[in-house]
């Protein structure tokens, strides 16, 4: 019998959990390091239990049997389906595992399971709708460096192209390249050193330095003004005819709002739960259903 529900926010970045009884109360949080399945099934697993750890000792409450536990994980890199399946087949003993995108849950748990677009901003990035019929559609979260636009990592790959630029004397040098380069470890042979081994994590930490030189540096400006822009094209390709509220998420979503275009800001709505509070409606729904089933 489930006793207890975990709902999962699993990104590039880090992982956030929330644990509730069966009655749905919510009773503790935890979080970890990534659990995207780009850095590995073993490694998601082992974010999602840490964090998971973490949220029961929050409750007081000793780690119980994994049969007496379900839960709901929306991760980043579920769009390949080899990945997806090997998390559930690598699932640890849990009573009942139900996976989606970190899209999917973040749409369910902004709009606490009705109709309503969100655009998640973080160290990727994803549009999605939640239709009146039940059905999602998705935009964007093609994945780093392809596609992820107005992301922390597609922010940080403009950074250190512009930090290039710089270093060649293809354009002026300035304190926001300086910045950048210095993070990135500040002269030639370092950098290129940086890049041989930069992560989507890695590019999405040099954000904070195109966000902080935004107000002060046409280039850095001009990668969050082309963000905001990126973020309307998502927003437009879900729901042409804005009658949905859109909610703005993720780590970026409150330091891109100067940046955002007026169309975009008229129809922003303050999400009323995250990524994590999607994952526990998704299982909470899904155990639901399961018992509703017709045994035959």
């Amino acid at each position: 019998m489930i006793e207890f529900f975990i709902g999962v926010d699993g990104g590039g970045s880090g992982t956030r959990v929330r644990l509730a009884r069966a009655d749905g109360v919510e009773i503790g949080e935890g979080a970890s390091g990534p659990s995207g399945l780009m850095h590995g099934i073993a490694n998601a697993w082992q974010a999602v239990e840490d964090a998971a750890a973490q949220a029961f000792r929050a409750a007081g409450l000793p780690f119980p049997d994994k049969q007496r536990v379900a839960i709901g994980l929306g991760l980043a890199g579920v769009h390949n389906k080899t990945w997806a399946a090997e998390f559930v087949a690598a699932n640890p003993g849990y009573a009942q595992v139900a996976l989606e995108s970190d899209g999917h849950t973040t749409v369910l748990g902004a709009h606490g399971g009705e109709p309503g677009v969100i655009i998640a901003l973080g160290t990727g990035s994803v549009g999605e709708i939640k239709l009146a019929d039940g059905s999602h559609v998705e935009v964007g979260g093609w994945g780093f460096p392809a596609g992820d636009e107005a992301s922390g990592a597609w922010m940080g790959l403009r950074a250190i192209n512009h930090v290039q630029q710089v270093l060649d004397g293809r354009v002026a040098a300035n304190a926001f390249a300086t910045d950048v380069a210095n993070a990135c470890g500040g002269e030639r042979k370092a950098i290129q050193d940086w890049l041989a081994q930069a992560t989507q994590t890695a590019y999405a930490q040099l954000a904070r330095i195109v966000l902080q030189h935004g107000d002060r540096n046409d280039t850095a400006r001009a990668i969050l003004t082309e963000a905001g822009k990126q973020v309307e094209l998502m927003a437009n390709a879900l729901d042409r005819g804005g009658k949905l509220p859109v909610a703005l998420c993720g780590g970026l979503a409150a330091p891109m709002r100067p940046y955002l275009p007026a169309s975009v800001l008229q129809r922003l709505v303050q999400a009323r739960g995250d990524s994590a509070a999607g994952g526990l409606r998704l299982i909470q729904q899904r155990s639901k259903n399961s018992q509703a089933e017709p045994r035959r």
